[in-house]
């Protein structure tokens, strides 16, 4: 697995939330409690903001459970829990929740 540093993660997550590429996992149990972005309670913009705040103590990465080869990274920043991977060209996101 080619590991993405906390920069680079964080400038493709941005990215993809200016631009509209991502995906939410669809399988997800508790959807509306811990994907706040697909339920629209928060905007990609809101998140973008949180984002941009986050320093790379606020990163760690691991091997997705389902999938070993994609790596899944969580930010906890502010209260939120954003978490993610990417599937080029597009970011998917696990959790987006406080």
């Amino acid at each position: 697995m080619a590991r993405t540093g906390f920069k680079e993660a964080k400038r493709k997550v941005i990215a993809a939330l200016k631009s509209g590429r991502y995906q939410h996992e669809a399988h997800r149990s508790n959807v509306d409690t811990k994907n706040l972005l697909l339920t629209g309670l928060v905007t990609a913009e809101e998140i973008c903001d949180v984002l941009k705040r986050s320093q790379g103590q606020d990163h760690t990465a691991s091997p997705h459970h389902q999938a070993p080869s994609i790596e899944v990274h969580i930010i906890q920043r502010e209260s939120w829990y954003i978490k993610f991977y990417f599937v080029d060209p597009d970011t998917v996101f696990i959790s987006v929740h406080q």
